[in-house]
């Protein structure tokens, strides 16, 4: 296909994320396609890919109860508008156009027909305190469109307009091909930032207050990583792996009976639950409108409420029973990940793409 797309990521490549997965995603399966995608975005290291433009390095943002590798500085705001000058895109895409950095840059400065993708959900409080400009800068925007009915409604109450639905995509073929990860038993898997939204303590507690017999994969780091460690100490139950590679995360998920996802707000897809299914793992998540927007109650996962350990103890204990109602809901989960791949997702934006270029 003909075209040329340029992809805008606010947020550091050198460091793992949901939005920086997504992006790197769908300029992979575009390329498949035959599109000339490139990612213009920061990057705290050689870029990932020949096919990537790194503008900078980035710096720590707190925000929606999680930390950002942002490149808010005018070394990177230049490199972007010389990137964007040079490449001369029939379409930028940004996303999260309203981060500082390269994305608002983008946004304020680009030619041509834009699409932005808003994947944050839930308050944001900074949007309040710059409403007018805010909304001056998205009318500049010829498509909006948001990874989920929470995103949508967020960027509408703050922004006003019109949102396409889209959704958050998961390499369905990477995740199947990836060789499982050896275990001793029955294993559940946690992912994700070790900070309070997340829930990993409301984990931690139902494992040892419910006397859940298995063992207990913990990924990732974060401020909460030492306090929570520290209450597990001696328990052999807890195996805590720090921060791991792509390849050993889909290894873990193929290799894992549950994944457990106890998050108690701010998520507006959850591409973990995702990935997840697309593995063939049993889902165990918190019953928040991110999640359910991925995986629908009792069919793909078991949902419940959020910050409850005891329900959640009893979840993963059906999940590693691993009865006939489970057995079906896995089987659903696959077929649902198949659905919501990146693949389908390029080719949706594809569509998105060649109807606002006929336009124009």
């Amino acid at each position: 296909m003909d075209l040329r797309v340029g992809m805008v990521c606010p947020y550091s490549l050198s460091i793992p994320g949901g939005v920086q997965g997504q992006v790197m995603g769908i300029a992979r399966a575009m390329r498949a396609l035959g599109v000339e995608a490139r990612v213009l975005a920061p990057c705290d290291g050689p870029p990932p890919a020949a096919w990537v433009t790194p503008l900078g390095a980035s710096v720590p943002a707190a925000g929606n109860g999680s930390v950002a590798p942002i490149a808010p500085d005018p070394a990177a705001a230049l490199r972007t508008i010389r990137s964007l000058r040079d490449e001369r895109f029939d379409t930028v895409h940004i996303h999260e156009p309203l981060v500082p950095g390269p994305a608002l840059t983008a946004l304020v400065f680009s030619d041509g027909p834009l699409v932005g993708t808003f994947h944050r959900a839930g308050t944001i409080s900074w949007y309040r305190a710059v409403r007018r400009p805010a909304r001056w800068a998205v009318s500049r925007l010829a498509l909006r469109c948001a990874v989920s009915d929470l995103a949508v409604d967020t960027a509408r109450q703050a922004l006003g307009g019109r949102y396409e639905l889209v959704w958050n995509g998961v390499d369905v073929a990477a995740v199947r091909a990836a060789e499982p990860w050896p275990t001793e038993g029955p294993t559940v898997l946690f992912v994700g930032r070790h900070e309070p939204r997340k829930g990993l303590g409301v984990l931690v507690e139902a494992v040892v207050r419910g006397g859940l017999k298995a063992q207990v994969w913990v990924a990732g780091e974060g401020p909460q990583t030492a306090a929570i460690r520290e209450k597990t100490l001696g328990d052999r139950r807890f195996v805590w792996l720090g921060t791991v590679s792509e390849e050993e995360k889909l290894r873990r998920l193929k290799g894992a009976d549950v994944l457990v996802a106890p998050s108690l707000h701010g998520e507006s897809f959850g591409i973990v639950l995702l990935e997840g299914m697309a593995a063939g793992a049993a889902v165990v998540a918190s019953d928040i409108p991110g999640y359910r927007s991925v995986a629908r109650p009792g069919r793909d996962a078991l949902l419940v409420p959020p910050g409850d350990p005891g329900a959640l103890a009893s979840a993963l204990g059906e999940a590693l029973a691993g009865g006939p109602e489970v057995k079906a809901m896995r089987a659903s989960a696959r077929l649902r990940a198949a659905e919501l791949s990146l693949d389908a997702l390029a080719r949706r934006y594809l569509e998105l793409y060649e109807s606002l270029l006929n336009r124009h």
